[in-house]
């Protein structure tokens, strides 16, 4: 017996999408367009994979526009991508009931847990911590002192939460991240490095999701800030004090400094460090890689380490690919110079002189 078992009629309704084909048809999986068997149900991201549609054994398809020919059911809608996303949530992940609250849970005083939460075994909730409607929190995660969980988070295993943190509604951290751990910060006197107290918090809005092996440091005064709707990407470094806006992109491995700003929709791409201080503007991009120690315009694309203008690194890039081919004409140009040095210069012609103009003879006086 199926799983899941959807009518093409549900799906279409749900997606607000035009069907063409059987309202009765049955989908029990999702998959995509080459793995797709009778049963499931796929989609047409883009043209470029217009070539394997005719090919797919797909029962039905997410489609743009219809499409003639086609051996499977169609359902058009304007976005087939984000479609698939919303039906594979609503129809094909698992729901399970609400576990409530674990015996095997480490409980403090005065905490507060709302209805239909999931709290697993060996879970750790500290003095005052607070748990959000139907929130979820696997085995191992440590909740701190006073640190407050919003609803419908889930909380995967071995996740760090420190004290003071504050979590908004319907956030996602995926396992082995850690918010809250202390900021960077040192001062240097007599040759030893002495810690700073690091008293500030961190706050995540509604709708973040942070991947595995996320650090997120606490605020050394102040709050470290990550605003709604952003997403982060694994073992991305966010320092003491940065805030950044709403909506953006952050690609694996990459790192924020101290006090940085991103203004809403920027996107950073992997493996790029940010130094301290900078702000990005809205809806600017950071390419993978880059090393940026400036600030950045709205809407601008940069790339490079030093960061420049994407247009300006791209140019420099092409001349570095020529390197080799430069270097070898320089080679060539020294070695014809030091054969033209060690060949005998030629005597020059001797110069004569020019003679002297004769002066010219004037006339003797006549007496008057």
């Amino acid at each position: 017996m199926a799983l899941f078992a959807v009518t093409l009629e549900q799906i279409a309704s749900f997606t607000k999408g035009a069907l063409v084909g059987s309202p009765d048809l049955v989908a029990t999986g999702v998959s995509g367009l080459q793995e797709a068997g009778p049963g499931d149900l796929s989609f047409l991201a883009d043209a470029s994979a217009a070539k394997d549609v005719k090919t797919t054994k797909a029962a039905a398809l997410l489609v743009p526009q219809r499409i003639e020919h086609l051996a499977c059911a169609q359902i058009v809608v304007p976005h087939p991508t984000l479609a698939m996303a919303q039906v594979v949530e609503k129809f094909f992940v698992p729901h399970r009931l609400p576990l409530g609250l674990s015996i095997l849970v480490h409980r403090g005083v005065d905490i507060v847990i709302g209805e239909d939460a999931s709290i697993w075994p060996f879970v750790t909730l500290n003095d005052r911590a607070r748990i959000g409607r139907g929130s979820i929190l696997y085995p191992g995660v440590f909740v701190g002192e006073g640190s407050v969980i919003g609803e419908a988070c889930v909380i995967h295993p071995n996740v760090t939460i420190r004290e003071g943190v504050t979590i908004g509604n319907r956030v996602i951290i995926h396992a082995g991240t850690v918010v809250g751990s202390d900021g960077f910060g040192y001062v240097q006197e007599g040759g030893r490095h002495h810690k700073i107290p690091q008293v500030g918090t961190v706050v995540i809005e509604d709708d973040v999701e942070l991947g595995a092996n996320v650090t997120v440091d606490r605020a050394t005064f102040g709050r470290t800030v990550i605003r709604r709707g952003t997403k982060v990407d694994n073992l991305v470094q966010i320092a003491h004090n940065v805030e950044i806006g709403e909506h953006n992109i952050l690609v694996s491995q990459v790192g924020i400094a101290g006090s940085s700003k991103t203004g809403h929709h920027v996107i950073v791409g992997g493996q790029a460090g940010i130094s301290d201080h900078v702000t990005i503007g809205d809806l600017a991009m950071v390419a993978a890689r880059s090393g940026l120690n400036r600030d950045v315009q709205a809407k601008e694309v940069v790339a490079g380490a030093p960061a420049q203008p994407r247009l300006e690194w791209l140019k420099s890039m092409a001349i570095v690919a020529k390197l080799p081919e430069l270097r070898q004409q320089l080679r060539d140009m020294e070695a014809r110079l030091k054969a033209l040095e060690a060949t005998p210069a030629a005597k020059p012609a001797p110069v004569s002189k020019p003679k002297a103009a004769s002066k010219p003879k004037t006339a003797p006086k006549r007496k008057r």
